[in-house]
């Protein structure tokens, strides 16, 4: 299979491949699907989301809708992200890693609790808060990455020795404790500056830890849970080798204005704003290529932004995606100047292709 004639890097090449990987990018002879010139960057990767068009990944069902919608969005892989419930609804959730061949890739989950602290839980649910337990952990499966706050009984040892990712998030933690996970091991901050201490002239927090131990940082880049400043000034210190886009996406995504469930929490959607009754942000509304277009319109380069929603957070995560290079997956996202999706190519195969 060949695609002729994509923009890559402000160049045309034709991208050729082979069982689902990039066999060669330059020029080949011979017939393809011809894309016309229009821009081509790597499939994008979510590694927060809940879900999207009604649905959420503590449901048990739904996937291959919130796939379909993930991919017409240029999505290619994500990681279904739980919410803070007892542990034997969890294991069930985890236990089954849905293949959605018409649709974007489930790699594995991101466990979002329950290993948090209860202070900085959010729109997560405080009766189903624990200490963390290795043991526990290790009989769920496909766990590929799980958020901790270091501070709580046990999280230390916990980070040292967890097979997964771990992230800091729904944290007290100060700039000491954060700096002690960083170094047992802990890669990124989850959704940073949400749910945890804010960035303090004589109290760093995670925030500071994270620059200085130079860690990757999750940021939800829809202009409503961080400041476009602050979006400027993370991408200013983390550059785009450790800054990772992400949706944190909510079931309202892709619909309309109204009330909605997130982990068994009553959220109201108004003007796209999702929020408990008490205010509480409660995850967003925006689709990660949606994110990506904002931290563009914020400052960020068009190809920074599109790094840091795939090569990226692949990176942190050790995943053979997120570039188009020989060796790597064939999955691309096709758009036009103002990136709206054109094609979605997932493995080699076009997976969406707008009308």
């Amino acid at each position: 299979m060949i695609y002729k004639n994509a923009k890559v890097n402000g160049q045309l090449v034709d991208i050729q491949v082979t069982e689902g990987k990039i066999a060669g990018i330059g020029h080949y002879d011979g017939e393809g699907t011809d894309l016309a010139g229009a821009k081509v960057y790597p499939g994008l990767v979510d590694v927060h989301s809940h879900g999207c068009m009604g649905h959420d990944t503590m449901d048990g069902a739904g996937m291959d809708v919130m796939c379909q919608y993930m991919a017409q969005n240029g999505v290619t892989s994500w990681l279904a992200t739980t919410m803070t419930m007892d542990m034997e609804t969890i294991k069930k959730i985890t236990d089954v890693l849905p293949a959605c061949p018409d649709g974007t890739q489930v790699l594995g989950y991101h466990l979002e609790g329950p290993y948090i602290n209860a202070r900085y839980k959010g729109a997560q649910n405080g009766d189903y808060i624990i200490p963390p337990s290795l043991e526990e952990f290790c009989q769920l499966q496909n766990i590929l990455l799980v958020t901790v706050a270091p501070e709580v009984t046990g999280a230390m040892d916990f980070i040292e020795k967890c097979p997964a990712v771990v992230a800091l998030g729904h944290t007290a933690a100060d700039y000491g404790c954060a700096s002690e996970a960083m170094e047992r091991g802990a890669k990124c901050l989850t959704h940073t500056f949400n749910a945890m201490p804010g960035l303090h002239h004589r109290d760093p927090g995670p925030v500071g830890a994270a620059m200085d131990k130079k860690i990757y940082v999750q940021v939800i880049s829809d202009g409503i849970h961080i400041h476009p400043g602050v979006v400027r000034m993370l991408y200013k210190v983390f550059g785009a080798q450790r800054m990772v886009l992400i949706s944190d996406s909510m079931r309202a995504t892709g619909l309309s204005d109204g009330e909605y469930d997130l982990g068994g929490q009553l959220v109201y959607v108004k003007e796209g704003k999702a929020r408990l009754a008490d205010g509480t942000i409660a995850g967003s509304t925006s689709n990660l290529m949606q994110c990506v277009r904002k931290a563009i319109e914020f400052g960020v380069t068009e190809e920074d932004a599109f790094k840091m929603a795939s090569q990226t957070p692949c990176e942190m995560l050790g995943l053979n995606k997120g570039k188009l290079a020989v060796g790597y997956d064939a999955d691309f996202v096709v758009v036009d100047d103002q990136l709206a999706v054109q094609k979605t190519i997932i493995g080699g195969k076009v997976v969406y292709e707008a009308e």
